[in-house]
């Protein structure tokens, strides 16, 4: 941009100051060079002359400048000022293009002249001359060449063919082409020619070097085409492939080079391809040999004809080869299950085709049996996968065949071990290899009968045994990459088993992922209990196949509003956190975060409150409550269930004196009603709370009045009595627990022989009613006494003197005892 600013500047310069001559306008000065195109980096020299009818005023004096572009450049010492000429020389002109002006130092200076400099290099020498014919049509021949490094100047290329027997063309190309194509009428298919490129610019000329080629070895063919695969007639491992041209390229006949490559139909997309190389005419078949037996196979072709480029590769067509019995070893690996007592184990075993082992046809399935010619009877099972589950006797040995349309395997032998409780395998880790491998190492320990390891592997979200692969190593190997079907985020469960000489060992067992990221979803925190200083939170497990890693631990996170934030962490195998010092009667807030490796999630954000401290109490205060409630019923019922027993201790039951004669009341009569006493102690009885009194010699006078006063005030049986079980002299009334009547013997009342006196009775009274339906307690030997004969009594309770005085009997009736009275008549009626 400032070069051809600057040469405008110069041209309206010169223009301006210069003189007109006939409508013409020329320059004051006049510049000269050597050359104005000139090879980079050569010397240029210059001279300036300034016009004597030049109209633009120039002192005698004048000093003429000299200008490349914008930098000034030392004037030539020996300048001949009175003829105005002034003389420049540039050691090295290194621009591609520059304006060499002179200019008149006045006031202000002026540019009276200029010329443009260009510079550049001679062309390259064109090379890499390739050209391809095009068979189709129209026929074309293309060339193509490299132009080299830029010369910096302008450069037309021209191609040149020179054909034997024939006139010569040339083909002159637009500047900046590299490339031309002749048409059908430059050249012979067939016709062997002589190509080259010349180069021209200011500087010179060059050309390429001459290409000698025959069309057609230029000619680059469309894909051929497999018109059938088949078997060759008793040959194994063969295929027959029968092909042809493209139908624009029938026409040609010339015998061609044709590349074959075929690979197995259940492999990797062409990989490792088997490839052979013949010289064939079209149309003729082609045999491919060396192939296994009866395996489908994908065939592809490519041709071209001498030197010329490869075709593409044809579409792929498919053939069987013959079918043969298989041949070759499988690897095994079983698991045994069962208790060594028992003669049966349940073995599951796995299989899988060694590097030896061919199957030599299409359909190939597998037989397991206890026989080496295995028939119906010793057969186990037969399948097409490649494991399967049977009994068998404990150290048995079976046989495994594959078997196919041609015949059978060879078999192969397979012990049948325990289970032994060795632990061979010390340390196991599973780290990632890349996305789709894992690098399974172990540390072992040394053992002499220590034959090897079995890796197993499974997809963990795939639970069919079919997916269950592994691999058998020798003793000394620790490690091993796995790389079959492994995806990333996807978990596998890897174990390491040891081989022993006559068993398989513990394994050691891990899960693993190729490559990790943050899980899927994240389960929601749930409230499980709550307080008022605290709160359980809970939350459910992430599905495995949402788990993309494995799992680090939990964090929950929970603030108060308008609080700062809390972490508190939870173990992998936990599903619930407990968090403690809360605040209570305040609002919070709380979400869960998971990790694993590849990274973290968090949940959905939960709002709970903590309960207040009165609430705490209501609910102490209810719940002591209901127990004491509960507690009561629970007596209640107790006692409830043994009332026959508390009624026969507490309340026991009294006959009616006035339906029954004391001496009736026979211990035989009584047992119904008695409570069933221990067997170590004597049988007991009890008339309610009958006293036995010996009569003393003397009743004293106190004891006397006392009785007889208050004989008018016991009319009935309600009423007070005279005299206290515990105290002597006692006279009271209305007393709890009183006994209904005194028995005065005269003598001892058991085991004694019958009184000579009459009975007597002491009346007294109580505050029970009596009962009907009750019968008095009574001692199985007694007498009734008469109050005739009694003389002297003996109250209820201890005296302080064993004597007592002598008290005359009291003139008393019958008619003021009535139920005495009764025992009377009774007692009569029955002397």
């Amino acid at each position: 941009m400032t070069s051809t600013r600057l040469s405008l500047i110069v041209m309206l310069l010169a223009l301006a100051n210069g003189a007109r001559n006939e409508n013409v306008v020329q320059p004051c000065a006049e510049v000269q060079t050597s050359s104005a195109v000139v090879a980079l980096g050569s010397q240029v020299s210059a001279t300036c002359t300034i016009r004597k009818d030049c109209p633009f005023p120039i002192a005698p004096d004048v000093q003429i400048e000299w200008r490349l572009g914008e930098a000034v450049l030392p004037s030539s010492s020996v300048a001949n000022q009175s003829s105005r000429i002034s003389e420049v020389v540039i050691p090295s002109f290194n621009s591609t293009m520059a304006f060499l002006m002179c200019s008149v130092q006045t006031s202000p200076p002026q540019i009276v002249g200029g010329v443009q400099i260009r510079a550049g290099h001679l062309p390259s020498v064109p090379h890499h001359l390739h050209c391809q014919t095009n068979l189709t049509t129209p026929s074309t021949m293309s060339c193509t060449w490299d132009p080299g490094r830029d010369s910096h100047l302008p450069t037309t290329y021209s191609l040149h063919t020179h054909i034997r027997g024939s006139e010569n063309y040339s083909y002159v190309l637009p500047p900046g082409h590299h490339s031309y194509t002749i048409p059908r009428k430059g050249f012979g298919i067939f016709s062997e020619m002589e190509i080259y490129v010349k180069a021209v610019n200011e500087l010179g000329e060059s050309n390429s070097v001459p290409v000698t080629l025959e069309p057609l070895s230029t000619a680059k063919f469309q894909p051929p085409e497999i018109t059938n695969i088949c078997t060759v007639p008793n040959k194994y491992g063969c295929l027959r492939m029968f092909w042809k041209l493209s139908w624009q390229e029938l026409w040609v006949q010339a015998t061609m080079n044709v590349e074959v490559q075929v690979t197995a139909d259940d492999s990797e997309q062409w990989r490792d391809p088997q490839k052979v190389q013949k010289r064939v005419r079209p149309a003729k078949h082609i045999d491919q040999c060396r192939l296994q037996h009866g395996t489908r196979y994908r065939a592809q072709m490519r041709v071209r004809y001498q030197q010329s480029p490869w075709s593409e590769w044809s579409r792929s067509h498919s053939g069987v080869t013959l079918e043969s019995a298989p041949t070759g070893r499988l690897d095994s690996w079983m698991k045994v299950s069962g208790d060594r007592t028992h003669k049966q184990v349940s073995v599951h075993l796995f299989w899988k085709p060694s590097k030896q082992f061919r199957a030599n046809g299409q359909n190939v399935s597998y037989v397991v049996s206890r026989a080496r010619q295995p028939g119906e009877r010793g057969q186990l099972c037969a399948t097409a996968g490649r494991h399967c589950t049977f009994q068998a006797p404990a150290k048995a040995r079976v046989f495994l065949s594959a078997v196919n349309a041609a015949g059978r395997s060879q078999p192969t032998e397979i012990r049948i071990y325990r289970n032994k409780d060795f632990k061979a395998i010390t340390e196991m880790t599973v780290t990632p290899h890349d996305d789709t491998s894992l690098l399974v190492q172990w540390k072992r320990e040394v053992f002499d009968s220590l034959h090897g390891f079995v890796v197993e592997w499974r997809p963990l979200l795939k639970t069919d045994p079919a997916h269950v692969q592994f691999q058998i190593t020798n003793k000394t190997q620790t490690s091993l990459i796995i790389s079959g079907g492994i995806e990333p985020y996807k978990p596998y469960g890897i174990s390491v088993y040891p081989r022993f000489k006559d068993g398989i060992g513990l394994p050691q067992t891990a899960d693993a992922f190729s490559r990790q990221k943050a899980p899927s979803m994240v389960p929601n925190l749930r409230i499980e209990k709550s307080g008022y200083l605290n709160v359980e939170l809970i939350w459910d497990e992430i599905p495995l196949e949402q788990m993309n890693g494995i799992i680090q631990g939990y964090k929950v996170f929970y603030w108060e509003e308008n609080g700062t934030a809390n972490v508190a962490h939870a173990k992998p195998n936990e599903r619930s956190i407990f968090l403690k010092n809360l605040n209570p009667r305040s609002v919070y807030q709380a979400f869960l975060m998971v990790s694993t490796f590849g990274g973290s999630g968090n949940g959905s954000t939960i709002h709970f409150k903590t309960e207040s401290f009165d609430m705490v109490l209501v609910v102490i205060s209810v719940t002591c409550c209901l127990g004491l409630i509960l507690t009561s019923i629970i007596t209640l019922l107790y006692y409830t269930s043994y009332r026959g027993r508390f009624k026969g201790n507490f309340c026991p039951i009294i006959p009616d004196p006035a339906n029954s004669s004391i001496k009736e009341w026979s211990i035989e009569s009584l047992e119904d009603i008695l409570p069933d006493f221990s067997s170590k102690e004597p049988s007991l009885v009890h008339l309610s709370h009958l006293s036995f009194l010996d009569l003393p010699a003397k009743v004293r006078k106190e004891e006397e009045d006392c009785w007889l006063n208050s004989a008018e005030e016991t009319s009935d049986l309600g009423e007070s009595i005279c005299g206290s079980p515990t105290i002597a002299g006692y006279c009271g009334s209305n007393s709890d627990s009183v006994p209904y009547a005194t028995v005065v013997f005269s003598t001892s009342p058991c085991n004694s022989p019958a009184p000579r006196e009459t009975h007597a009775y002491l009346r007294s009274e109580s505050t029970q009613p009596l009962l009907e339906a009750e019968e008095a307690f009574t001692p199985k030997c007694y007498q009734n006494i008469t109050a005739e004969k009694a003389r002297e009594t003996r109250f209820f309770g201890s005296s302080e003197s064993d004597e007592l005085e002598e008290v005359p009997e009291p003139d008393n009736s019958w008619d003021e005892f009535p139920f005495l009275r009764a025992l009377e008549m009774n007692v009569s009626e029955n002397e």
